[in-house]
């Protein structure tokens, strides 16, 4: 019986060391901030010799892949766009960020818009990627301000502070293999607050955000008191580093069969308008969709947008930029790029 155990004890270490060396070696990017869930200052920010920062699919913080200089160019108007699902798009040219830039092209503005956004993110890990970002000198910052990813934030917390260290009882988690079972756990133990009507919805729909906004009451308001305190903190931050912000607060379709479907900001709009001031502008998406007819075509789903949708809220940011005076004095002159001082 010994002889037996034995040779199948080390053919199962060899093979998990075997999977474990081999995920390293050949999923490498992945593997970057992979136990951190999004919550490492740096991950999927790559900064090269060549003067260049690259956006990866890090571990927890799958962006977009892009790249820019990492000094901004001298007149070049540089806008880093921060969110969640909603902003990171139906695709990568469908989401309104590159529509935007398009659009301030087209206008003569000499523009960088890059999506930093990353589906599932709540205020805490938007804050950590706002944090990076500042560190490349844009020109104005695009926050996208929703409240229902706290869930996913919450977890992805919980996640990242178990088995830090290298105390002995915490090596096997090291390993991908016994993490990936510990996160299956996890899950399980979150899906348990959710109410069986919703688990039931969630099961035929991907709307990962209508999770938190369908948790108990207490649990809703602690997530939105962090909300507001988080945004607020990131507003801050940005008056202190003189960088113009911009608060796209997120509203939500809701349709029911006695009336015609209609749109809730659910209290983001007096948050946005609460933090707007020098240097700080609000933009309702709610009021945005509320002057376009048959405004739900525009709507993939609760929360996410067409790419027509997009189109439109890329086209309304542009006129508040303008109507706030952001772009005075940005031109193109003799195919150089230059700003009014």
């Amino acid at each position: 019986m010994k002889g037996l155990i034995k040779p199948a004890f080390v053919l199962t270490v060899v093979l998990i060391v075997l999977l474990e060396v081999g995920a390293r070696v050949f999923f490498s990017q992945d593997v970057s901030g992979r136990f951190d869930y999004g919550y490492h200052p740096d991950a999927g920010f790559a900064e090269k010799a060549d003067g260049t920062v690259q956006l990866f699919r890090a571990g927890g913080r799958r962006f977009h892949p892009q790249s820019f200089p990492k000094e901004r160019p001298d007149g070049a108007f540089r806008v880093f766009v921060i969110g969640d699902s909603i902003p990171r798009g139906p695709s990568f040219k469908g989401a309104y960020v590159w529509q935007l830039g398009d659009e301030l092209r087209k206008n003569q503005v000499p523009a960088e818009a890059l999506n930093l956004a990353v589906a599932g993110f709540g205020v805490r890990r938007c804050r950590l990627v706002l944090n990076k970002a500042i560190q490349y000198n844009p020109s104005l910052i695009i926050l996208h301000v929703n409240h229902t990813n706290e869930y996913e934030d919450e977890r992805e917390w919980r996640r990242s502070q178990e088995f830090k260290g290298w105390h002995p009882r915490h090596w096997l988690m090291k390993l991908f293999i016994f993490r990936r079972v510990y996160e299956m756990k996890l899950e399980r133990v979150f899906w348990k607050w959710v109410p069986g009507r919703i688990r039931q919805r969630h099961a035929l729909s991907d709307a990962d955000a209508e999770l938190a906004a369908s948790l108990d009451d207490e649990k809703t308001r602690q997530w939105r008191q962090r909300v507001e305190e988080v945004t607020r903190e990131s507003v801050d931050l940005a008056r202190r580093r003189h960088i113009p912000i911009l608060l796209v607060t997120q509203c939500r379709l809701e349709s029911n069969p006695a009336h015609s479907p209609r749109l809730s900001d659910h209290d983001l709009d007096a948050l946005g308008e609460y933090l707007a001031g020098p240097g700080v502008y609000h933009l309702s998406m709610k009021q945005v969709f509320a002057r376009v007819p048959e405004f739900e075509s525009h709507f993939a789903d609760t929360g996410h947008l067409k790419k027509s949708g997009h189109h439109l809220l890329a086209q309304a940011i542009f006129q508040k930029l303008q109507e706030e005076g952001l772009l005075t004095g940005l031109t193109v002159q003799e195919g150089r790029a230059t700003e009014a001082n």
